[in-house]
């Protein structure tokens, strides 16, 4: 395998690895909160903020470790890691407290 082809094996991992993550601090989040209406409502829309937040990062993933990965795979992680950080960050950030409430 290349290097240029880590992307292939990293992006599902890392997109799944992201997604999960994204799904498990907001609903700590919402739980602290006491967000929503019921534990089967805050499940179905974690499950779809988690697999939208997998999709994205795994394009994140792919693209930047097989762009980058081909000159230095540890930076290509590192800035895998630093995107997906980012991006769970605004997910959580934008959907912690839906409709203004503040806790």
């Amino acid at each position: 395998m290349t290097r240029g082809q880590w992307g292939c094996v990293a992006a599902p991992a890392g997109g799944l690895a992201t997604g999960v993550l994204g799904s498990v601090l907001l609903a700590a989040a919402w739980r602290a909160c006491d967000v929503g209406v019921n534990g089967a409502a805050n499940g179905l829309a974690l499950i779809f903020y988690g697999v939208l937040l997998a999709i994205i990062s795994a394009a994140w993933w792919g693209a930047f470790i097989g762009y980058t990965g081909r000159w230095n795979l540890t930076v290509a992680l590192l800035g895998g890691t630093a995107g997906a950080a980012v991006m769970v960050w605004i997910l959580v950030a934008l959907l912690h407290v839906p409709n203004g409430y503040r806790c």
